[in-house]
């Protein structure tokens, strides 16, 4: 085997095996735990992984900053859940629904597996043209390109319920369901990451000159990636869908988009490693902060209660990770065993292209 290719093939597998061995004692701890509260926090912690990670695998390695995300996490959740639904609960969920989907039904892993083929069929089909631009115009396109999925969620009524409340969604998404996808996830993201396309797609970032000179399709190694990262929205899309059963246009516009961003710039958006770490980390914060807040309104510690606690105090903690380290918490380095001094061999350190990335 090429020593290059070795090498990569050995990174990926070290850092996805690091980062799965975290998620699977996450799930195992709150097993054994047993607390629904606790449960239910895990499960939506996971799919938060799925949504981070895919955002990362756009996002992390074209440096690019990417709005729709959240939008085809919508396109997900909602097709997912059309493909799933009884279709009794459809005739008295969504009364304009077009009769080619009125008896459609399909068990739960088609279902999720079938919304993010449809999310990335989306992606693929609107998101080429965009992939043409770099820099300001590309992050103001993809901005539109949110506001767009949102008011077409809005208003098409026929399969959205329009503004009011999609309900009658099935609940699949156990807290085991939800990890194994996160891992799915993650695993998918470190092989994107250390295959051909994905160093391609990171060489055309750092010198997008020196990469077209020897050959790299900019345009499709983008878009490669933007299809890839729609399918891993649209999984969590489904997933979400699923465990909280019931939505609107809303949960997938500007607030989820901010708080999916504040994990992977927190934890750092070039690394799979940084969207994992912060997915755990403003999880964890995010939801200390509303207990904080709703203890403090309980008790009524003040006269009035008080709003918005919990959002400014994490729009906070990332202008102080911008300011203070651009790169999130983890830059550019992968977790793996070796930064434990596991598995490292004594001897002088080497500075070594894999770590140079």
């Amino acid at each position: 085997m090429n020593p290059g290719l070795k090498s990569y093939l050995g990174a990926s597998l070290r850092t996805s095996t690091f980062l799965l061995i975290l998620l699977a004692l996450i799930w195992v701890a709150t097993f054994l735990i047993g607390s629904p509260v606790l449960t239910q926090f895990v499960t939506r912690m996971y799919i938060y992984v799925v949504l981070t990670v895919g955002l990362q695998v756009f996002m992390g390695n074209t440096d690019i900053l990417w709005f729709p995300h959240i939008g085809f996490m919508g396109v997900g959740a909602y097709a997912s859940s059309i493909l799933s639904m009884d279709p009794l609960q459809k005739m008295i969920s969504l009364t304009k629904l077009y009769p080619v989907f009125a008896d459609l039904h399909l068990p739960f892993l088609p279902a999720l597996l079938g919304g993010a083929l449809i999310t990335a069929i989306v992606a693929g089909i609107i998101c080429f043209p965009i992939m043409r631009l770099s820099d300001f115009p590309a992050v103001i396109t993809s901005f539109a390109l949110l506001i767009i999925l949102y008011s077409v969620m809005t208003n098409w009524s026929a399969v959205t319920n329009g503004p009011q409340t999609f309900f009658g969604v099935e609940r699949h998404t156990t807290l085991a369901i939800a990890a194994i996808f996160a891992g799915l996830a993650v695993l998918i993201a470190c092989l994107f990451r250390e295959s051909k396309v994905g160093l391609q797609l990171r060489a055309s970032r750092d010198a997008p000159f020196a990469a077209r000179a020897i050959g790299v399709n900019m345009i499709k190694v983008r878009w490669i990636a933007a299809v890839l990262s729609a399918f891993l929205a649209g999984l969590g899309g489904g997933l979400f869908a699923h465990f909280i059963t019931s939505f609107t246009p809303k949960a997938f516009f500007l607030s989820e988009t901010f708080f999916v961003l504040a994990m992977l710039v927190i934890g750092g958006p070039a690394t799979v490693s940084g969207a994992v770490l912060g997915t755990v980390l403003v999880t964890l914060v995010y939801q200390s902060l509303r207990w904080a807040e709703n203890t403090i309104n309980i008790m009524q510690v003040f006269s009035t209660n008080i709003a918005g606690l919990t959002d400014t105090s994490l729009a906070i903690i990332l202008i102080l990770v911008l300011i203070l380290r651009p790169g999130g918490l983890l830059e550019r380095r992968e977790l793996d065993w070796r930064m434990l001094g596991i598995g490292r061999t004594p001897g002088p350190v080497r500075t070594t292209r894999e770590d140079m990335r």
